[in-house]
C-alpha cells in the first residue's frame, strides 16, 4: 500500500548525481537573464534608430542586430555565470558532481580504446602524439587495460605508405603489446570521420567498455585519461564524458595568439554553460570519454535529405551524437576544468578559415534535424545554439555596410542620439569580448595564477595583444564566412582533407589569393564612410580596420620570425610553455628523435 504521507522522490539526472529541479530552475534563470538583456538591447536600438521614424536602412539593420545579437547575449551570460563559479571553491561540486570520482584510487577494471582518426595528416606529428599518449598511460601501470587504433581515411598513396612504415615501426618497439595495436586504412571516405569512427565501433567495439577519440593533433596525458575513465566506471549511465581541451604550446604566432585568447574564453564560458546545460553537455567529437555501446546502439547518424551542402552525410557529427546520446536516457558532461587535455591549433589565418568553414556547413546542417523526436528540449536548443553561432555571422557583417550607408537615408544628423549610439557601440563590443575578458579577470584574481603566466607585465601584454589581435581575426574571418554561406545556398561545398598544423610562412600571392574580398569590402567601408561620414571611421576601426588590413595580418602573424619574437619575449605564453608538464616534454623528445 502506498504511503500517501511520504514526500515523494526528487527526480533525478540518469546517473542520479542531480536534481532535475535544480536544473530546471537554473536553465530558467539563464533563459530569463538572456532573453531580458536581449529584449533590452533590441529596445535600445529601436530608440536610436526610429528617432526620426524608420527608413529602409533603418529596418535593415534592426533585422540584423535581432538575428545576431542572441549568440552574443547568451556568450556574456555564460561568462558572467563562468566567472562567478570559477572563483568559488564549490564549482566543480555545483557544476560536475561526478568529478569526485576521478581522484579515487581504484583500479582500472574496464577496457578503453585510444583511436586517433587520419586523413592525409602528416604521419610523423600524428604518430608521435600516439606514441607518447601510449607511453604516458603505460607508465601509470595500467596499460594492459588499453587497445590502440589507428583509424585511417587516408587516400594520398605516399602518406599511406608513409602511415603503414610508421605504424609497423611502433608495434614492433611493444611487440609485448602487438594484440593490442591495430592499423587499418579504409578505402571510401564514407560519412567522414564519424563514419570511420563507427566502423571502428561495429568491428571492435565490442571488446571495450569505452574510447577515447583522438584527433591528428590531439594529446591527453596518462593521468587525464584514467581520470575520465574511473569516472565513466563510477557512472554506468554517463555515456560522454568532454575534457576542456586547450591548445598546446605553439611557435606561430597566430596559433600562440589565438589560443591565449581561446583559452580564457573558454574556461569561464564552458564553466557557466555546464551549470545550467548540466547533463545536456557537449561533445566536441575528440579528447573525450565515450561508452561504446549506447553510442552503437543509438547514436548512428541520419544522411540527411537533399543534395550536399545540406543534405546527406552530416559533417558536424559530435553535436548530434551528444544530442543522441542524451535522447537514450545517458547523460552527457564536460569536464570543465584544464587537466592535460591538448590540441594544436591552426598555424595561420588561411588553416583557420578552412577549419570554420567546415564547422560552418556542418553546424547548418542541423535545421534539418530540428525535428528528431524524442530529444530533450535543452537537446534541441543545443541544436539551434550551434546554429545560431553561424547564422548571425553575415547579419553581423551586413550590419558595417548599412552603417556605413546610413547618412544616404536623410535623416537629420542634428537629431540623431549620437551619444546612446555610441554607448550601444561600446556595449557590444563589451559583449563580444565578454567570455575573454571574465576569463583574464580570473586570472588576475586567482593566487598564483599570475606567476603561471609569466607575470603580471606578461600576461597584461598579452591580453593587450590578443584583444587586438582578435578585432583583426573576427574581421577577416566573418566575411569570408558570410560569402561561404551564400556559396552553400549555391551548391558549393567545403572539401574534407588533411590539414597544415605546422608554423609556415604565407606569401603575398597566397595571402592575396585567400584574403583579397576582405581587402575589397574594407575600402568601400571606408571609401563610403569618408564621402558621407569621415567621423564614422575612427570609431569604426575595431570592427572594420581587419578587413582592410587582412592580408598584412596573415602574413605579419604567419612570419615564424614574429613567432620566434613572441617566444622569446614570452609574450601570449600559456603555463604549460613557462612550465612544461611531463607529457608535452615527452612528446618534444619523441618530435626530435623522429626529425
Amino acid at each position: 500500500m502506498t504511503d500517501l504521507t511520504a514526500p515523494a522522490l526528487e527526480p533525478m539526472t540518469p546517473t542520479g548525481l542531480q536534481s532535475s529541479r535544480v536544473l530546471t530552475r537554473r536553465r530558467a534563470f539563464a533563459a530569463a537573464v538572456t532573453v531580458s538583456a536581449y529584449i533590452g538591447l533590441l529596445a535600445w536600438l529601436a530608440s536610436i534608430l526610429g528617432t526620426s521614424g524608420w527608413s529602409l536602412i533603418d529596418r535593415l539593420i534592426f533585422l540584423c542586430f535581432a538575428i545576431a545579437a542572441p549568440w552574443s547575449v547568451i556568450g556574456v551570460w555564460n561568462a558572467l555565470l563562468g566567472l562567478w563559479l570559477l572563483q568559488r571553491s564549490d564549482a566543480l561540486q555545483r557544476v560536475a558532481p561526478f568529478a569526485g570520482a576521478g581522484h579515487e584510487a581504484t583500479p582500472i577494471h574496464t577496457k578503453t580504446a585510444i583511436l586517433m582518426t587520419l586523413r592525409n595528416e602528416d604521419p610523423q606529428r600524428a604518430f608521435a602524439r600516439m606514441r607518447t599518449v601510449k607511453a604516458d598511460v603505460d607508465a601509470t601501470g595500467e596499460g594492459a587495460q588499453f587497445g590502440w587504433f589507428i583509424l585511417s581515411d587516408t587516400n594520398d598513396a605516399e602518406v599511406a605508405r608513409a602511415e603503414e612504415a610508421a605504424f609497423a615501426a611502433w608495434q614492433a618497439q611493444n611487440a609485448e603489446d602487438a594484440s593490442r595495436m591495430v592499423y587499418r586504412r579504409r578505402t571510401s571516405n564514407e560519412g567522414y570521420k564519424a563514419g570511420n569512427v563507427r566502423d571502428f565501433c561495429l568491428r571492435w567495439g565490442s571488446d571495450y567498455e569505452f574510447m577515447i577519440p583522438l584527433d591528428a593533433d590531439s594529446l591527453m596525458s596518462g593521468e587525464t585519461i584514467l581520470r575520465l575513465v574511473r569516472i565513466g566506471q563510477a557512472h554506468p549511465k554517463l555515456g560522454i564524458l568532454q575534457s576542456l581541451v586547450v591548445g598546446a604550446p605553439a611557435q606561430a604566432a597566430f596559433a600562440r595568439i589565438f589560443q591565449f585568447g581561446m583559452r580564457h574564453g573558454m574556461r569561464p564560458y564552458t564553466m557557466g554553460s555546464a551549470w545550467w546545460a548540466g547533463d545536456c553537455g557537449p561533445f566536441w567529437g575528440h579528447n573525450a570519454l565515450v561508452r561504446i555501446s549506447p553510442f552503437l546502439l543509438h547514436c548512428d547518424l541520419p544522411d540527411l535529405p537533399g543534395r550536399p551542402p545540406l543534405g546527406g552525410p552530416i559533417l558536424s557529427h559530435d553535436q548530434v551524437e551528444a544530442v543522441l546520446m542524451r535522447r537514450a536516457g545517458y547523460e552527457v558532461r564536460v569536464l570543465p576544468e584544464e587537466c592535460g587535455s591538448y590540441e594544436d591549433n591552426p598555424p595561420t589565418l588561411i588553416e583557420f578559415t578552412r577549419r570554420d568553414l567546415r564547422w560552418c556547413q556542418g553546424n547548418l546542417q542541423y535545421v534539418k534535424l530540428l525535428g528528431l523526436r524524442g530529444l530533450q528540449p535543452m537537446s534541441r536548443f543545443q541544436l539551434i545554439w550551434a546554429i545560431m553561432m553561424f547564422i548571425g555571422v553575415p547579419a553581423w557583417t551586413l550590419i558595417i555596410l548599412l552603417s556605413a550607408l546610413k547618412p544616404l537615408d536623410g535623416e537629420d544628423l542634428a537629431q540623431f542620439p549620437a551619444t546612446s549610439a555610441l554607448l550601444l557601440y561600446g556595449t557590444f563590443l563589451l559583449m563580444y569580448l565578454a567570455p575573454k575578458l571574465a576569463g583574464f579577470i580570473d586570472i588576475a584574481l586567482t593566487p598564483g595564477e599570475l606567476k603561471r603566466y609569466g607575470g603580471a607585465l606578461r600576461f597584461t601584454l598579452g591580453c593587450l595583444v590578443e584583444l587586438t589581435f582578435s578585432f583583426m581575426l573576427g574581421a577577416a574571418t566573418t566575411l569570408r564566412t558570410s560569402l561561404f554561406m551564400i556559396g552553400l545556398v549555391l551548391g558549393r561545398s567545403v572539401t574534407w582533407n588533411g590539414q597544415a598544423r605546422d608554423a609556415h610562412a604565407l606569401s603575398l600571392a597566397t595571402a592575396f589569393a585567400g584574403l583579397w574580398p576582405q581587402t575589397l569590402f574594407g575600402v568601400v567601408i571606408f571609401a563610403a564612410a569618408g564621402l558621407m561620414a569621415p567621423g564614422l571611421i575612427l570609431w569604426s576601426l575595431p570592427l572594420t580596420l581587419g578587413y582592410i588590413l587582412a592580408v598584412p595580418f596573415a602574413m605579419a602573424s604567419a612570419s615564424p620570425r614574429l613567432g620566434h619574437i613572441l617566444m622569446r619575449m614570452k609574450l601570449c605564453a600559456i603555463p604549460e610553455e613557462i612550465q612544461k608538464p611531463a607529457i608535452l616534454q615527452a612528446l618534444d623528445t619523441e618530435l626530435s628523435s623522429k626529425s
